[in-house]
């Protein structure tokens, strides 16, 4: 049943989602710093950015249908307070274990703020207004990791590594007082929850994740990236065949079976595949070879939010009259070509080649975005929005690991191939430091280089193979968004979505 909604619902919610959106790529912009304060390794640093991403993504399901059954707005207070506390505990830990367990403590109420927000949109708003709100979330949720990055970088330009936990205390805090004016929905039913299912979805979930992230650090063949992989797969069949069987399942797999929801995770899965594989590349990329500042390599995404947030607005209105089908398709192949258009970058940066790639980038995922998000949430009924909101979110999160595990695994092949051949001759100590980071670039020439070395010659060498690299990257992230967009027109109906 459709609720009053309040002035303050829309940007409450938005704030809600802001917060949690940008709590991964905002992060990234702290972690120089952090890491000289705490002295975290490398592998404790992956954990502080990724320890979020696993228990976030993990609970996201179970999160969803909790908000359905107690209600959503309940939901999104105790997620937005989880998250305050969990921020003010990591703005004082001085220690990398600390750190990442106020990243997995923010984790968790991430997983009961996402889902709540766009279920709260598509139970309580009215259908002719519903469509553009859903492309405000969709354009909320794309930018706002690059707003992140932005806000962050400000902050770091004036305060310490942790002043990041702070930028997310303050927008936590801000929401949970919209959150008095929210609209309580929730299903009306006495069905019992489905605790088995939702256990089954975080070990699927939490362990292909864990999985994902661990292959380019550790190596696909390392025994923490199989046991994750294989605790997922056999997590996954026995949810499926558990789903099929119990009376009230968290999640029907038959749903998969309609064109419509298949279609839209499929797309939103690419969609943030090919966002925060970019990110992740394009941050480097600004900063390694271009040569910016955190926070001058954060303004030059910038254009991203501000087409992203308008343009899903208008895109909501589009779907009302254009089915996913050609909508969608068409944002995905406008997407995929703005990542192959990023690929032909230049060693030298080039502004206006790099904006028109961000502009396409952004008109790209607006179009695409909105359509799957309402095919998704279309699909199921009024009284299970929180899990459709959940597979939304699920596939973004999915989608964001794979990206980044993947696209930045074909940087580094890319680099290390090329920088083998820059350092034959040099000391194998030497020759493999140069070989695993980009970083040498930016430090002065070492006093134990050998005298016969060129360092100048030798840091070209690196540029040239990092600009190698984020070709191949961005490469694959095209062809594959072009693959999802013909994926979307095959699959997915012609007959336009509603919103329940």
């Amino acid at each position: 049943m459709t609720q009053t909604v309040s002035r303050f619902t829309m940007p409450t919610i938005a704030l809600s989602l802001m917060t949690v959106v940008s709590a991964v790529a905002g992060l990234n912009m702290a972690l120089p710093g952090l890491a000289v304060a705490t002295g975290a390794t490398s592998t404790q640093l992956t954990w502080i950015v990724d320890s979020y991403t696993v228990v976030f993504s993990g609970l996201l399901l179970i999160a969803g249908a909790l908000g359905d059954k107690y209600g959503r707005q309940r939901a999104l207070v105790f997620g937005l307070a989880i998250f305050a506390a969990a921020s003010i505990f990591g703005f004082f830990q001085t220690d990398p274990s600390g750190l990442i367990a106020a990243r997995m403590i923010m984790g968790i109420g991430a997983a009961l703020i996402m889902p709540s927000t766009l279920s709260v949109i598509t139970t309580s708003f009215p259908p002719e207004s519903r469509g553009k709100a859903v492309g405000a979330w969709v354009g909320i949720a794309g930018g706002g990791a690059v707003l992140g990055l932005f806000g962050v970088a400000i902050l770091l330009n004036f305060f310490d590594w942790n002043s990041f936990f702070i930028f997310n205390l303050v927008m936590a805090s801000l929401a949970l007082v919209g959150c008095l004016k929210v609209p309580n929905s929730r299903d009306e039913s006495d069905n019992p929850l489905d605790w088995f299912g939702g256990l089954l979805s975080i070990l699927t979930v939490g362990g292909f994740v864990f999985g994902i992230i661990e292959g380019p650090d550790r190596g696909w063949d390392a025994p923490e990236t199989i046991a994750g992989l294989v605790v997922g797969a056999f997590a996954l069949v026995a949810f499926i065949f558990t789903e099929l069987r119990v009376k009230h399942p968290l999640l029907d797999p038959r749903m998969f079976k309609r064109r419509s929801f298949s279609a839209g995770s499929i797309s939103i899965t690419i969609q943030f595949f090919g966002q925060f594989g970019f990110i992740f590349v394009g941050m480097q990329y600004l900063q390694f070879v271009a040569g910016f500042s955190p926070l001058d390599a954060a303004l030059h995404l910038l254009w991203m939010p501000l087409v992203v947030i308008p343009g899903s607005r208008i895109a909501g209105s589009l779907s009302k009259r254009i089915p996913q089908k050609y909508l969608g398709s068409v944002g995905l192949a406008i997407f995929g070509y703005a990542l192959l258009h990023f690929a032909g970058l230049g060693i030298k940066f080039d502004y206006w080649y790099f904006t028109s790639g961000i502009l396409l980038f952004g008109l790209g995922m607006s179009l695409a975005s909105t359509p799957a998000t309402v095919a998704i949430t279309s699909a199921l009924p009024a009284e299970k929005q929180g899990v459709a909101s959940a597979v939304n979110d699920t596939s973004r999160e999915v989608g964001s690991a794979l990206g980044i595990a993947i696209l930045g695994a074909a940087l580094t092949d890319a680099y290390k191939s090329a920088m083998k051949t820059a350092t034959v001759g040099l000391p194998a100590p030497f020759a493999d430091k140069l070989q695993s980071s980009i970083a040498f670039t930016k430090i002065p020439k070492p006093d134990q280089l050998p005298p016969n070395v060129d360092w100048n010659k030798l840091v070209l060498d690196g540029l040239s193979a990092f600009h190698d690299g984020v070709e191949a990257a961005l490469t694959i992230g095209g062809w594959v968004a072009i693959g999802g967009a013909i994926l979307v027109l095959v699959l997915a109906p012609r007959k336009i979505a509603e919103v329940n």
